[in-house]
């Protein structure tokens, strides 16, 4: 439990902490009126429950216009109770005891969430929260910096509060976040300066640590697609797919087959290649955002349908419990004008029998809503199962592109280019180059010294531009298996 509240008994939401809660906050005329008479739950739009040894949060669905809920610095072990509050936009659950991010599901209007000072220990579970502006984490057990990562999802975030985790000691912390965040205006409670964006850029080339350097190509690459206007790119595992990212990404570690753009036929090639290969992954971008299409609309479709069930529950267990309390009304009243102990006693037996009825009439419902719910899950699988195989089994071969791979271009670029340079060598190796043919740069010359040599160069850069096109395909499946 909380240091606060370790040697005292925790509470429960009851009538009476809602009671003395909605006084303190309402205005003046609201609060006269909550004493005078029971809570009017819907006028309720702010609610404070800050340092009262809350352990469970409970009893507040009928609050179901809130805005504003406080709920910090209590000894609260889950989030849960709160899908009713679908009006939410302020929530702090600060200073607690929560170890996982759930419950947060039906919060679609949610701007500013605070979970400071917990046991979270993995960023998750924040789909929905699609207008959130302000999240503060900070204080809690991340220790994934790679987790950060997983927040580019939410595209009105500007303000993040990470300070205080284990991962906040690891080297580069700021500009990894800043990399894989650039939308971020505070961080930290600092402001996040244009001046740290363009000190990425500055380092891309110049730095040694191959971290560092992916840190800035990953700031560029989000720079570069925010400004092309697309932001759907990371949820739909297409990265660097749009435009010639990936293809000159291709040549950053490539500088000897480079010199080779000087001979006359090997420049025809180099110069055809980028625009078949670009071509290839602008198709496979196009493909990967419809299908992310396809899989938003089934988990919009998913959502809508859950609040649904939910909603038409939640209002005929209300109609329920106002029937029975009207009628119980009515047997009290009746109860307190009885003439004869028999009435009374008849009355009381009703009571007793409506009792009954009622938790009977209310667990049915729950069985209905619960057989409800599983169905729908079970067929939201079967319909993202085939979403998601199909789209894995397209992937792994470029469809719809007649069977032309991003590395299948690569292996016939390469044929070409080795067979140019061996054309060239046996010349060079017969005289038969004429006085215009032979003055090539020193650097070329070096690298046509022997075929060894060449030989040598051409498959090593071939070799590191396949690695990183597997990596692209693979890091897409395994992004896609993870959602």
């Amino acid at each position: 439990m909380s240091q606060f509240f370790s040697n005292v008994e925790p509470n429960i939401i009851d009538d009476e902490i809602l009671q003395k809660a909605v006084e303190e906050k309402c205005p003046e005329d609201l609060g006269h009126l909550a004493r005078g008479e029971n809570i009017n739950h819907k006028d309720v739009t702010e609610l404070q429950l800050s340092f009262k040894r809350i352990l469970q949060i409970d009893n507040l669905w009928p609050l179901e216009n809130l805005t504003k809920l406080q709920l910090d610095n209590n000894v609260i072990e889950r989030i849960e109770g709160l899908e009713t509050l679908v009006h939410l936009v302020w929530l702090d659950l600060s200073f607690n005891n929560i170890e996982v991010i759930e419950g947060l599901d039906t919060l679609v209007k949610l701007q500013d969430l605070s979970l400071y000072s917990n046991r979270i220990s993995k960023i998750e579970h924040m789909d929905t929260l699609q207008e959130l502006q302000i999240f503060s984490i900070g204080k809690n057990n991340l220790t994934i910096l790679e987790d950060v990562i997983y927040l580019r999802r939410l595209k009105y975030l500007r303000t993040l509060n990470l300070s205080g985790n284990p991962f906040c000691n690891q080297e580069h912390y700021t500009l990894f976040v800043v990399a894989h965040l650039p939308s971020l205006v505070y961080l930290d409670f600092k402001l996040v300066r244009d001046s740290t964006v363009r000190f990425l850029h500055s380092l891309i080339g110049k730095s040694s640590n191959s971290i560092l350097q992916s840190l800035c190509f990953v700031a560029l690459g989000a720079g570069s697609l925010q400004k092309s206007g697309s932001q759907k790119h990371t949820t739909a595992f297409v990265e660097y797919l749009n435009g010639s990212f990936l293809f000159d990404s291709l040549y950053a570690e490539d500088t000897e087959v480079a010199k080779l753009a000087s001979l006359p036929e090997v420049e025809d090639l180099l110069q055809a290649y980028p625009s078949w290969f670009v071509s290839v992954c602008e198709n496979l971008y196009n493909y990967g955002l419809e299908e992310y299409e396809k899989r938003e609309a089934e988990v919009s479709k998913f959502y809508k349908r859950f609040h649904e069930i939910l909603t038409v529950n939640q209002q005929e267990s209300k109609r329920i419990i106002l029937d029975f309390e009207n009628r119980n009304q009515r047997r009290l009243d009746e109860i307190s004008h009885a003439r004869s102990d028999d009435i009374a006693e008849s009355q009381r037996a009703e009571g007793k029998e409506d009792i009954l009825q009622l938790w009977e009439a209310l667990m049915t419902l729950e069985a209905l809503v619960s057989n409800d719910l599983e169905e729908l899950l079970q067929n939201f699988k079967r319909s993202i199962d085939v979403i998601v195989s199909t789209f894995i089994e397209n992937l792994q071969v470029i469809y719809p592109f007649h069977s032309i791979q991003c590395r299948d271009l690569e292996n016939q670029y390469h044929e070409k280019l080795m067979e140019m340079t061996f054309a060239i060598l046996e010349k060079l190796e017969n005289f038969e180059m004429d006085e215009s043919e032979e003055e090539f740069p020193d650097d070329v010359r070096r690298l046509l010294m022997d075929k060894d040599t060449t030989v040598k160069a051409i498959n090593m850069s071939h070799s590191i531009r396949l690695r990183k096109i597997d990596k692209r395909e693979s890091d897409m499946l395994c992004n896609t298996n993870q959602w």
